[in-house]
């Protein structure tokens, strides 16, 4: 399972708010099929390989140009873990919050 984090940032835009920009990427991704969670600074998704993965975030790209940006700034982590599988972002996370314990 490969694991992504992204944000989408309009350049050039009227206005500061972001609004509009965050729900059409997020709508490319939910329509992707794609296991994803939006956080507060970004959008993280799950996907099986790094083309599944690209193509989903640059659908996303593609929507917030079509909203009438006429440029972006994509910001792209990726964790690509190929020693373990099932390493899901759930999995991460309930991993961290056990240690916690």
């Amino acid at each position: 399972m490969i694991t992504a984090d992204f944000a989408i940032v309009p350049v050039g835009s009227k206005d500061t708010e972001c609004k509009d920009y965050v729900t059409a990427a997020v709508q490319a991704i939910k329509d992707s099929g794609l296991n994803y969670q939006l956080t507060g600074m970004g959008t993280q998704i799950e996907a099986d390989n790094l083309k599944e993965l690209y193509d989903a975030i640059a659908t996303a790209q593609e929507a917030v140009f079509k909203i009438g940006v006429g440029r972006v700034y994509t910001i792209i982590k990726v964790d690509d873990r190929r020693d373990l599988d099932n390493r899901t972002l759930n999995v991460k996370i309930d991993t961290v919050n056990e240690m916690l314990k």
